[in-house]
């Protein structure tokens, strides 16, 4: 199929479930896009996703929001997703996904947008099915709404590690995020108690649950208390009440570089799956 058969388009409700065939083929890949998927029709305002149709079917999709998301894209559709997003202009903050869809995308869109602040080119994705291979800290637990004022400024630092710049700068959305997933179960804390008050030393948060899977983000430990295996027994507390009481199979990624971050995840029990990349803007 040549790209010039095929066109972009907003998904619409009726798009749903074409849409939802193309992201079951490799779940973990597409959970990102797979949470605004399972939206269409349902949620309060409408969901940006771009369909990419040829010969009168779906044959590849992108979440187009804060994030740029490619899902089942080979290189027809890349090509055509490039057309339109150099049509539109970076409105994203990233481009992520396979790595395989996305470096190939990003190669397309270099001449048009903006230098990015970094390519994480190897990401490796992980996913586990299976109870943890570690015992898990009990001390870790749900977040509850009573956490927020000690659980967010752990959150922003972590953002700010990760990333590379504050997450409060210019607005308040992320604030709203992070009492989102306080609320809605999703987020996940230790804290402990000192002579100084209560302080944040593990904490994690399901960031994207659709397609049976769970996507674990945000991992961070307090820096005063790395090296003590607490990332470890921590992952394996979120990981076992993740596939118990919300999907069958937990997933995240992490940077190849990460080594440190990498071994815990595997003596937890993750196995790569895939990998993705991330164009930071």
């Amino acid at each position: 199929m040549s790209d010039d058969r095929l066109a972009v388009r907003p998904l619409e409700p009726a798009d749903r479930d074409e849409a939802l065939a193309l992201c079951r083929r490799d779940p973990v890949a597409a959970v990102l896009a797979g949470t605004f998927v399972e939206a269409l029709g349902s949620a309060p305002r409408s969901v940006p996703l771009l369909g990419v149709v040829g010969g009168g079917r779906l044959v590849a999709m992108c979440w187009s929001g804060a994030n740029l998301v490619p899902v089942a894209a080979g290189p027809d559709a890349i090509q055509a997703i490039a057309d339109a997003q150099r049509r539109r202009g970076r409105r994203c903050s990233s481009i992520v996904g396979p790595a395989e869809q996305v470096l190939p995308l990003w190669d397309l869109l270099r001449p048009w947008w903006s230098a990015p602040r970094e390519v994480r080119s190897d990401q490796p994705s992980l996913a586990i099915a299976r109870d943890p291979l570690v015992a898990d800290d009990p001390a870790v637990r749900r977040s509850r709404p009573e956490d927020f004022d000690v659980l967010f400024p752990a959150c922003v630092a972590m953002f700010t590690e990760e990333v590379g710049y504050s997450p409060v700068i210019g607005g308040n959305a992320y604030e709203s995020r992070v009492r989102e997933l306080i609320e809605t179960g999703r987020s996940f804390v230790r804290i402990d108690r000192g002579p100084s008050g209560p302080r944040v030393v593990f904490k994690a948060e399901l960031g994207a649950v659709a397609l049976g899977v769970a996507q674990v983000q945000g991992v961070w430990v307090d820096p005063e208390y790395r090296g003590r295996g607490i990332a470890q027994a921590g992952m394996a507390a979120v990981v076992r009440t993740a596939l118990a009481e919300v999907a069958p199979t937990v997933s995240l990624y992490v940077n190849a570089y990460n080594a440190p971050a990498l071994a815990v995840y595997r003596r937890v029990g993750f196995e790569q799956v895939g990998t993705y990349a991330t164009v930071l803007f």
